[in-house]
């Protein structure tokens, strides 16, 4: 047997952004359905948590395994299977993965949402998912302004009004602009969190938008951004556009704003590590 060893390094090198969304896109576009996903799993550990996702695809299956609480916080791996002879194949650096494939899961949505001559950028978010995705959107629109805010930035109203495009790659629990001021030909991405509980977009935004998930499913169980509207009654659930919906040429309203909201799927992982394999 022999496992090919990717460290975050070799991911990032082995994947360019454009590369990772056209993958993604190839799935969605080959019939991959992610209705069909396989829930995350979140096992107690005495020292944290440790979640698992696992998924099939095409000819690989993979594994991403996610311990939460140690130090650094964050730490993983992604082991990839042959789909057919069930040996492992690989074993990839989960976190390099997850910045990839999250940043190029927001691209792809970018792709079919955003204006093509989107310019301004505004980012939330300062962390390696704040430095990925500008990269990724950069890969695919010709933008030529970016702002990186945090924490500290105070008034992002001026800046919210001019932006083409949005991300939101913070862990807030609290909304974190007023969606009143967002263009009506803006596009915006929130990949936050995958709680219920917890959203960086508010109802003023999801009243307005076209509302895109990944999967209906996935985001009824799990992501604030669709539940906390839904439960305040100003978006319907069946106003919800899916992400294969939308690849795969469903047309959005071009006269309101878009609002992509992901919380990270196993399917995604499993079409990165595989293109790496």
């Amino acid at each position: 047997m022999t496992l090919r060893l990717l460290s975050a390094a070799d991911v990032e090198r082995l994947l360019p952004p454009v590369d990772a969304v056209d993958a993604l896109e190839a799935a969605l576009r080959g019939g991959l359905d992610p209705e069909r996903d396989p829930p995350r799993r979140f096992v107690p550990l005495s020292g944290g948590e440790l979640i698992m996702m696992p998924s099939e695809v095409g000819p690989n299956v993979a594994v991403k395994l996610v311990t939460v609480g140690g130090d650094p916080r964050i730490q993983g791996v992604v082991v990839v299977f042959d789909a057919q002879t069930l040996a492992p194949t690989a074993l990839a650096d989960g976190i390099a993965v997850t910045n990839v494939r999250t940043a190029a899961v927001s691209a792809l949505a970018v792709r079919h949402l955003a204006a093509e001559d989107a310019r301004r950028l505004l980012i939330f978010g300062r962390g390696p998912q704040g430095r990925a995705h500008a990269e990724a959107i950069r890969a695919i629109r010709p933008i030529e302004h970016v702002d990186l805010v945090g924490r500290d930035h105070g008034d992002v109203d001026d800046l919210v009004r001019t932006a083409d495009v949005i991300c939101c790659c913070t862990t807030a629990a609290a909304p974190l602009f007023d969606g009143a001021l967002v263009k009506d030909t803006a596009t915006v991405v929130a990949i936050g969190s995958h709680d219920p509980d917890r959203r960086e977009t508010d109802d003023a935004l999801a009243a307005r938008a076209t509302v895109v998930v990944e999967s209906r499913t996935s985001a009824l169980r799990e992501a604030g951004d669709v539940i906390g509207p839904i439960r305040s009654r100003v978006l319907e659930e069946r106003s919800l556009v899916t992400l294969a919906e939308l690849v795969n040429g469903a047309s959005v309203d071009p006269a309101r704003p878009r609002l992509f909201k992901s919380s990270g799927m196993s399917w995604e992982d499993a079409v990165i590590a595989g293109a790496l394999a």
